[in-house]
């Protein structure tokens, strides 16, 4: 049986859930992801994981923050006076939106807390600082 390595085009089935078993991510009812590995299209540690397994393998693995996401970063939490933020936008935790970075480039943020006098925005990876568990199947080596 061929296993998995790098530069190999894989078709897997997953579910991503954290630690309190909440899934964030599921591959079920969908084709399988397909993506070369060791190429950076999936998180590292996944990326890791994957290799040396073969066609019809299946295995649940845990990935620490640090080879998914990265840690949440304090750093990427700014907060806007409200009156520099635009009218026609609600102001509600949890919305998404995306801000322009000063070298022209768009960034995705989501809002984070409202007060009377700011907006805190948040450009954090969703799951960034957590770990996260997948239950793979290879579907397809080639």
């Amino acid at each position: 049986m061929a296993e998995a390595k790098s530069g190999d085009t894989i078709k897997m089935h997953y579910t991503g859930s954290l630690e309190d078993g909440t899934v964030f991510d599921s591959s079920e009812g969908r084709d399988p992801l397909e993506f070369e590995l060791g190429s950076g299209q999936i998180i590292p540690g996944l990326d890791s994981a994957l290799a040396g397994m073969g066609k019809g393998e299946e295995k649940t693995v845990t990935i620490p923050c640090d080879q998914a996401y990265g840690a949440h970063d304090p750093a990427r939490i700014q907060s806007v006076p409200r009156e520099q933020f635009p009218d026609h936008i609600p102001a509600e935790v949890g919305t998404q939106l995306q801000v322009q970075t000063p070298d022209g480039q768009a960034m995705p943020v989501v809002i984070a807390d409202v007060s009377d006098t700011e907006v805190t925005l948040d450009a954090n990876h969703p799951l960034a600082g957590r770990d996260l568990t997948f239950a793979v199947e290879i579907v397809e080596i080639s």
